[in-house]
């Protein structure tokens, strides 16, 4: 039985590949063209049953070329006439389905920072879409866009935007310094302006645009509490009980800081993974291995939790510096180099700032058939 509301129209019976009634067709009052009803379906169209409306959302966005046809019934149903279905009435319809379920396309931006390389997806205006699936699937450079870290724009109450961090194996980041100056480069050029707030999970950070085109960012001051890093147990956080000696600092995510002969010379694929997973880290940490070229230099490479070797690593980068003075190798103010490029660092009392350049190398579209996969 045909509902009350849609009695009058339904989809041609050729449309499903069968062949039209063959009883004698009578002439019949075409079909004024109706508003959408409050459900998002034209009014007096059968689309309560799934598979017609499949049909319909078919021939609407599938078939753009050729005009969809509804049968209109006659006096008595005893015959019907085959009309298109109004444009204006198919864009409306569409544009209420689209509004219905999530994002069938992401718009996302791919930059790096000293060769630190991340996806960013503005999500302003919107709820939050990023998952642990979807960080995964696009952090696979083979069949993803491949990244560091994804960086995710939302709303905020009390700054410009707020941020969210993850890594490419799909775990949370916690802070990340050199996609804060990425997106923050972005959203000054958006703003129109050389400076700017925002909030992470290490509460509200200030970020601004210098003279010579860098873009530099107050991280916070430093965890040094192995509570705060956060590290299992109580111990001595400039003097790890590891082989090594290694330092722990908190950047708004765990740091263990290796100061050696040569940095170049350390196996990252060998000394990073263990140390990542060492039980005195309860959520992992990133790794560094540094070495002192000059009191205000360092040379310094990285891997990093939840995404192996890296060229650079912003928070990374604050930590070694961070611990380089409180070990008395430097000062406050260093310049570090970093696989990816130069970074800087100068810790001042209203905490660590990076500094350091920043590049947008192209903007994107994640497809359905991406996206559905997932």
């Amino acid at each position: 039985m045909i509902p009350s509301t849609a009695r009058h129209a339904t989809i041609a019976a050729s449309d499903f590949g069968q062949p039209p009634p063959t009883h004698q067709t009578q002439r019949a009052r075409p079909l004024p063209v109706r508003p959408l009803s409050d459900g998002g379906e034209p009014d007096g169209t059968r689309t309560h049953d799934p598979l017609i409306k499949s049909q319909l959302l078919y021939q609407l966005s599938y078939r753009p070329t050729t005009e969809a046809l509804i049968r209109v019934r006659g006096a008595g149903g005893q015959g019907a006439k085959r009309l298109p279905l109004a444009k204006s009435c198919n864009a409306a319809y569409m544009r209420r389905m689209e509004n219905r379920k999530a994002p069938s396309q992401i718009a996302f931006m791919k930059m790096h920072g000293a060769g630190n390389d991340f996806v960013i997806i503005d999500s302003r205006g919107r709820d939050a879409i990023v998952t642990a699936k979807l960080a995964q699937a696009l952090g696979d450079r083979h069949r993803g866009t491949g990244f560091d870290q994804l960086a995710e724009i939302i709303d905020s109450q009390t700054a410009d935007f707020a941020l969210d961090f993850w890594n490419s194996d799909g775990s949370r980041a916690g802070a990340c310094g050199n996609a804060t100056r990425c997106v923050s480069d972005y959203m000054m050029q958006q703003l129109g302006r050389d400076a700017l707030s925002l909030t992470t999970t290490r509460g509200t950070l200030h970020a601004n645009r210098l003279p010579d085109g860098r873009v530099c960012v107050n991280m916070g001051q430093p965890q040094l509490e192995w509570s705060d890093i956060p590290l299992s147990h109580a111990v001595d956080t400039l003097n790890l009980p590891l082989p090594g000696n290694p330092a722990a600092v908190g950047m708004g995510n765990p740091h263990c800081v290796f100061f050696v002969k040569d940095a170049e010379a350390v196996d990252l694929t060998v000394e990073g993974p263990g140390t990542e997973h060492y039980d005195l880290f309860p959520q992992r940490t990133n790794v560094e291995f540094a070495h002192l070229i000059a009191p205000d230099h360092l040379r310094m490479r990285v891997w990093e939790r939840g995404a192996g070797i890296t060229l650079a690593c912003g928070s990374g980068t604050c930590a070694t510096v961070v611990a380089a003075h409180l070990r008395g190798l430097t000062g406050r103010s260093v310049t570090v180099e970093v696989d990816g490029g130069t970074l800087h660092v100068d810790w001042r009392d209203d905490g660590v700032w990076l500094t350091g350049p920043t590049a947008h190398v192209f903007s994107g579209t994640l497809t359905p058939a991406f996206l559905a996969a997932l």
